[in-house]
């Protein structure tokens, strides 16, 4: 059984997946205020994916650009933001009725990646001001890395489409994606923003509704595991940075331990996603990034 201190850091659904396993962790690098070199990385950001739930408890995930200093720490405890308004795009809408919100700020050119979980009050020019809860790095596994070549402002975005389910062209972006973010959320225990990676191919499309993610050994927290345990409700999104554009996915995932998996090489398990609703974004500023390299983890 998990100690007293696994009970502190962990909710039932990340501990009951993590004995499933056979993994025994304490709340070891969990915090719950920011340190200065946690600040200071934060502070340096371009890029950063924010998982809310909407009024009818759909999870998303969004994603957001801008200059380094869009989100800061402006002290141990808080997270302020930049305006995050983008036309079609539920993230502030959905935090206005449910302040759960999950941060992943991440660098590509260092594959370096933190999280922070907490409570988030929308402010009336629409920036947000995080209470922050949970605070903690990841690994670098499974991040490609991308340099931004161009600093100029990101140029307007807004939604292409909108859809129940994946168009062709659609399903052939998620053949060649390398990246995506996973938004979950915990009914007691907010929300919580994840990354996935690979090589291009390792998501498959199975039909316009249904796609395939393989979980690859990572962190041992099994945030994002524990939370769909508990709650299916989970939002993807994933980046074109050749095109310039963002998939966002809402729906419900299920994890499939015991199917085939040789289509997955070293995949330990399998989520398996159901579509409800997509949303096509124009975000010409991720055409700034360029591929380097594909993470020397992938397998």
């Amino acid at each position: 059984m998990a100690n007293d201190l696994d009970r502190a850091a962990w909710h039932d659904g990340e501990l009951a997946v993590r004995e499933r396993v056979g993994v025994r962790l304490a709340g070891d690098g969990l915090h719950s205020s920011i340190s200065s070199g946690a600040a200071q990385f934060l502070g340096q950001q371009r890029l950063a994916v924010f998982a809310s739930v909407d009024a009818e408890g759909r999870t998303w995930a969004s994603l957001r650009m801008g200059k380094p200093g869009f989100i800061r720490a402006v002290d141990a405890l808080t997270v302020q933001t930049e305006p995050l308004t983008l036309d079609g795009d539920p993230l502030i809408a959905n935090l206005k009725q449910n302040p759960d919100v999950g941060l992943l700020a991440i660098d590509p050119s260092v594959r370096r990646r933190m999280r922070v979980n907490g409570v988030a009050e929308v402010m009336k020019d629409d920036s947000l001001r995080i209470r922050a809860q949970q605070v903690y790095g990841n690994c670098q596994q499974y991040i490609q890395e991308r340099v931004l070549e161009s600093t100029a402002a990101p140029s307007s975005a807004g939604t292409v489409s909108r859809g129940s389910e994946l168009n062709a062209e659609q399903r052939n972006w998620i053949a060649r994606a390398d990246t995506l973010f996973i938004a979950s959320a915990h009914p007691e225990n907010g929300a919580d923003a994840s990354h996935r990676g690979g090589n291009p191919g390792f998501i498959k499309a199975i039909s316009g509704k249904k796609i395939i993610i393989p979980d690859y050994q990572g962190n041992l927290m099994f945030n994002t595991l524990g939370n769909i345990s508990v709650n299916p409700r989970v939002g993807l999104v994933l980046p074109d940075f050749e095109r310039g554009r963002t998939l966002q996915l809402t729906g419900r995932a299920t994890i499939d331990w015991d199917s085939d998996r040789s289509a997955f090489p070293r995949a330990e398990r399998l989520l398996v996603f159901e579509i409800d609703q997509v949303i096509e974004t124009e975000l010409p500023g991720l055409r700034s990034y360029k591929f380097k390299s594909y993470s020397p983890f992938n397998p």
